[in-house]
């Protein structure tokens, strides 16, 4: 069990987990779209994603959040060192146009860390933190493939992306909830700034907002609603039940796994 254990959180703690769950995101992109993307694309999304958040996690301004992880540190460094190597490798791999794109992602996420205006990162910059992130992953899991599918950006996949970004920030909640009593007063977090209790009204706002775009599209497809639909459910339900005070892994496994359940339902309605 103790083995069990100790895997269960390398997986969580090494961003494995967040990594397909990045993953997911891509491939409802790739679904809903009928887009053709190259096997290289896949992992190199996978390896981005746990790099970048392995990179912004573990760096001296992430904060006093992951101090107890400090005996399975350098381990994490050097799986992440590994995954970083394959990274570089496979870019070759890709297209100029998908290298592009996906840089400026990565040049966000970069500075998301690392300071770079009167010694603040992105990260420090008050207010605006959910909404970097949340730009990162709509644009990495639906620009990023148009891009490298070479197709035309039409009004709908615009409204995908929005809606992505809508998404992200209702997942990100939660985690704001749980680091409450840990973030800085001047990062101006949701939480810290209207409440928990206004907090979660926002985010059940956001996802009725993201329903809402669905009625714009010019084509739709009956399974993405349908799973799309369930998936803000549940996504509204663990934002209700959240709490300063959380299980260990109530938003770091269940929250962050949300998109691969998304991506299951839709396969599976897509099938019935």
């Amino acid at each position: 069990m103790k083995v069990l254990r100790r895997v269960f959180a390398f997986y969580i703690n090494s961003s494995i987990h967040v990594a397909f769950a990045v993953v997911a995101f891509l491939a409802i992109t790739v679904m809903e779209y009928n887009l053709t993307i190259p096997f290289e694309l896949w992992a190199f999304v996978f390896l981005g994603a746990l790099t970048s958040y392995n990179f912004v996690k573990y760096a001296k301004v992430a904060g006093l959040h992951h101090r107890s992880l400090t005996n399975s540190l350098k381990t994490i460094q050097v799986f992440s060192a590994v995954c970083f190597a394959l990274l570089g490798i496979i870019s070759f791999q890709l297209s100029i146009n998908t290298l592009l794109v996906t840089a400026g992602f990565g040049l966000t996420t970069f500075f998301y860390a690392v300071p770079f205006v009167r010694s603040k990162n992105l990260r420090g910059l008050s207010g605006i933190k959910i909404f970097v992130v949340a730009f990162v992953w709509a644009g990495v899991t639906v620009i990023v493939p148009v891009v490298a599918s070479e197709v035309y950006f039409s009004g709908d996949l615009l409204l995908t992306f929005f809606q992505r970004i809508l998404i992200v920030i209702a997942l990100i909640l939660p985690f704001e909830i749980r680091d409450m009593p840990y973030d800085a007063q001047n990062l101006k977090t949701v939480p810290h700034e209207v409440g928990v209790k206004a907090t979660k009204l926002i985010g059940e706002a956001v996802l009725l907002l993201c329903l809402a775009f669905e009625f714009f599209k010019q084509d739709y497809e009956v399974a993405y609603i349908v799973s799309l639909l369930f998936f803000c459910v549940v996504l509204g339900w663990f934002i209700v039940v959240s709490k300063t005070e959380q299980s260990r892994y109530f938003a770091s496994f269940w929250v962050e796994g949300l998109p691969i359940l998304w991506y299951a339902l839709f396969i599976l309605f897509e099938n019935l």
